[in-house]
Protein backbone atom coordinates (compact mmCIF):
# COMPACT_ATOMS: atom_id res chain seq x y z
CA UNK A 1 0.00 0.00 0.00
CA UNK A 2 1.26 3.50 -0.63
CA UNK A 3 -0.12 7.04 -0.12
CA UNK A 4 1.46 9.97 -1.74
CA UNK A 5 1.95 13.63 0.22
CA UNK A 6 2.91 16.03 -2.32
CA UNK A 7 5.85 15.05 -4.28
CA UNK A 8 6.33 12.21 -1.32
CA UNK A 9 5.50 8.40 -1.95
CA UNK A 10 5.25 6.46 1.89
CA UNK A 11 5.03 2.91 1.23
CA UNK A 12 3.50 -0.10 3.43
CA UNK A 13 4.24 -3.75 2.74
CA UNK A 14 1.67 -5.68 4.04
CA UNK A 15 0.83 -9.42 4.07
CA UNK A 16 -1.86 -10.65 1.68
CA UNK A 17 -5.16 -11.79 4.39
CA UNK A 18 -8.30 -11.22 5.01
CA UNK A 19 -6.81 -9.47 8.73
CA UNK A 20 -5.02 -7.00 7.29
CA UNK A 21 -7.18 -3.63 7.93
CA UNK A 22 -6.35 -1.09 4.79
CA UNK A 23 -7.73 1.68 6.48
CA UNK A 24 -5.86 1.50 9.61
CA UNK A 25 -2.67 1.13 7.72
CA UNK A 26 -2.95 4.51 5.58
CA UNK A 27 -4.19 6.13 8.94
CA UNK A 28 -0.54 4.64 10.70
CA UNK A 29 0.86 6.21 7.55
CA UNK A 30 -1.21 9.31 7.81
CA UNK A 31 -0.02 10.15 11.46
CA UNK A 32 3.24 8.99 10.62
CA UNK A 33 3.56 11.79 8.12
CA UNK A 34 2.02 14.12 10.62
CA UNK A 35 5.15 13.64 13.01
CA UNK A 36 7.33 14.44 10.04
CA UNK A 37 5.29 17.56 9.45
CA UNK A 38 5.62 18.66 12.67
CA UNK A 39 8.91 18.35 13.24
CA UNK A 40 10.62 20.07 10.53
CA UNK A 41 7.94 21.91 9.44
CA UNK A 42 6.70 20.79 6.24
CA UNK A 43 8.54 17.92 5.37
CA UNK A 44 10.02 17.57 1.94
CA UNK A 45 12.58 14.98 0.11
CA UNK A 46 15.55 17.33 1.51
CA UNK A 47 14.64 16.40 4.88
CA UNK A 48 14.76 13.08 5.12
CA UNK A 49 17.53 12.75 2.96
CA UNK A 50 19.70 15.06 4.80
CA UNK A 51 17.83 13.78 8.18
CA UNK A 52 17.42 10.04 7.57
CA UNK A 53 18.65 9.65 11.59
CA UNK A 54 15.71 11.88 12.92
CA UNK A 55 13.12 10.24 10.71
CA UNK A 56 14.11 7.01 11.77
CA UNK A 57 13.73 7.52 15.37
CA UNK A 58 10.50 9.15 14.78
CA UNK A 59 9.45 5.73 12.78
CA UNK A 60 10.71 3.88 16.01
CA UNK A 61 8.45 5.69 17.96
CA UNK A 62 5.62 5.54 15.67
CA UNK A 63 5.71 1.77 14.76
CA UNK A 64 7.47 -1.24 16.32
CA UNK A 65 9.42 -3.76 14.65
CA UNK A 66 7.34 -5.72 13.26
CA UNK A 67 4.57 -3.06 12.21
CA UNK A 68 2.42 -2.40 14.82
CA UNK A 69 1.39 1.11 15.53
CA UNK A 70 3.28 2.00 19.72
CA UNK A 71 2.52 5.33 19.75
CA UNK A 72 -0.23 7.51 17.14
CA UNK A 73 0.00 10.53 19.97
CA UNK A 74 2.10 12.98 17.66
CA UNK A 75 2.81 15.74 20.95
CA UNK A 76 4.78 12.84 22.88
CA UNK A 77 6.39 11.00 19.60
CA UNK A 78 7.99 14.57 19.18
CA UNK A 79 8.71 15.11 23.04
CA UNK A 80 10.32 11.50 23.06
CA UNK A 81 12.27 12.83 19.51
CA UNK A 82 13.13 16.50 21.22
CA UNK A 83 14.91 14.69 24.29
CA UNK A 84 17.11 12.95 22.08
CA UNK A 85 18.20 15.63 20.35
CA UNK A 86 18.90 17.10 23.77
CA UNK A 87 20.94 14.23 24.44
CA UNK A 88 22.64 14.35 21.49
CA UNK A 89 23.46 18.06 21.54
CA UNK A 90 24.75 17.47 25.16
CA UNK A 91 21.77 19.91 26.74
CA UNK A 92 20.10 16.97 28.41
CA UNK A 93 23.44 15.22 29.48
CA UNK A 94 24.42 18.62 31.31
CA UNK A 95 21.34 18.35 33.13
CA UNK A 96 21.41 14.64 34.30
CA UNK A 97 25.10 15.15 35.57
CA UNK A 98 24.41 18.14 37.38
Amino acid sequence: MYKRYASLYFVAGIEDSDSSNELLILEAIHRFVESLDKYFGNVCELDIIYNFEKCYYIMLETFSSDGNLLESNKRKILQDVQLMDQLESGEGLNGLLG
